[in-house]
C-alpha cells in the first residue's frame, strides 16, 4: 500500500448520494463490513479502522434514483491488505447471498465486484506485489480473466467474519466520462497524473508513482454522456490527497492553465473534470 501514502498523491474517500440512508447503512455494515464513524439524520460516514472515513453517504431531501447512461461513478474500490482477507470477504459475501457482478484477475490485482442498493459500483480487491507487475515502458499490463475463487477462498482462515480489516483503504476510483481525450488532458495536464494504460479505445487508466491505477476512466455509458443531476443517487465528489500544499498550488495553477474550474468552499478546494465529476483537492 506504499502507493497510497506520502510522497504519492492518491484517492482516499468518496461521497455518495443515496436514496435511503438506513437501507444503505444496513448494506454497508452487514454486507460490505464497514462501521459507522459519524451519523446524523441525513448523512453518515463509514470507516474500517474507526478513525478514517472511507465513504460518506448522504440522503438529499429531493434525491432522485441513479441516472442510467450518464457520467459519474462506475465503481469505487476498497483495497485489502492481503489475499487471505480477500478470501474472508468473498466467503462472507457468498454467505450473505448478495448478488455479485463479477470476480476477476487483472494480473496486477484480484477483485470482486458488486453494486449497492442504489446501483453504485463497488470493487473489493487485493494487489499482487508490485514487483510482479509487467511493464512495457510506461504502460502496465492489465487484463481481465476469471478469478481463481477457490484459491482465494482457500487462503482464508476459519475465524468468524468481523468486517473489513482496519487496514482497508480506498485503493482507486473508476469513473464514467463523456470524452476520453478531454479526460486525459484534465487528469494528466491538470492533475499531473501519468497514463499507465489505454484499454482499447474506450478506457484509460492513470496514476501517480507507477501504481497500476489510482483512477480509471471510461466512455462505456456513451461518448457525450451527460452529467447526472446533482441530487441523483451516485457520486457527489471524491477526495484526492496531495502530498503538500506546494503541490496543491501547482495543481491549481495547472488546472487554471487548461481552463478547468477551481473553487474554494469554506477553505476546501474543489475542481471538476470535463464530465462533471467533482474532486476535493486535499492536503
Amino acid at each position: 500500500m506504499k502507493f497510497h501514502q506520502y510522497p504519492h498523491a492518491f484517492v482516499s474517500h468518496a461521497r455518495l448520494n443515496v436514496q435511503n440512508l438506513q437501507r444503505s447503512l444496513r448494506f454497508y455494515q452487514e454486507v460490505i463490513g464497514l462501521r459507522i464513524l459519524e451519523q446524523s439524520n441525513h448523512e453518515a460516514s463509514l470507516t474500517a479502522d474507526g478513525k478514517t472515513a472511507l465513504l460518506t453517504l448522504e440522503q438529499p431531501a429531493d434525491v432522485l434514483p441513479k441516472q442510467p447512461r450518464a457520467t459519474g461513478l462506475y465503481h469505487f474500490a476498497l483495497l485489502l491488505p492481503n489475499r487471505a482477507e480477500l478470501g474472508k470477504a468473498l466467503r462472507h459475501l457468498l454467505h450473505t447471498g448478495w448478488p455479485l457482478q463479477g470476480a476477476s484477475d487483472h494480473h496486477v490485482s484480484e477483485a470482486i465486484y458488486l453494486g449497492d442498493p442504489d446501483g453504485n459500483g463497488i470493487e473489493i480487491y487485493v494487489d499482487r506485489p508490485a514487483e510482479a507487475w509487467k511493464w512495457e515502458g510506461d504502460h502496465v499490463f492489465m487484463t481481465t480473466v476469471g478469478m481463481d475463487a477457490e484459491g482465494v477462498l482457500a487462503e482464508a482462515d476459519e475465524s468468524p467474519w468481523e468486517g473489513l480489516p482496519a487496514s482497508t483503504i480506498m485503493g482507486h476510483i473508476h469513473l464514467h466520462v463523456s470524452d476520453l481525450q478531454e479526460a486525459e488532458q484534465f487528469y494528466t495536464k491538470g492533475l499531473g497524473m501519468d497514463v499507465v494504460l489505454h484499454y482499447g479505445s474506450q478506457a484509460l487508466f492513470v496514476s501517480y508513482g507507477r501504481y497500476h491505477h489510482h483512477i480509471g476512466l471510461n466512455t462505456w455509458n456513451g461518448v457525450g454522456a451527460p452529467a447526472p443531476a446533482r441530487n441523483s443517487a451516485g457520486l457527489q465528489w471524491y477526495t484526492l490527497v496531495l502530498p503538500s500544499e506546494e503541490m496543491r498550488k501547482q495543481v491549481v495553477r495547472q488546472l487554471q492553465a487548461i481552463g478547468s474550474p477551481v473553487t474554494e468552499e469554506n477553505g476546501r478546494f474543489f475542481t471538476e473534470d470535463p464530465a462533471g465529476n467533482r474532486i476535493l483537492l486535499h492536503v
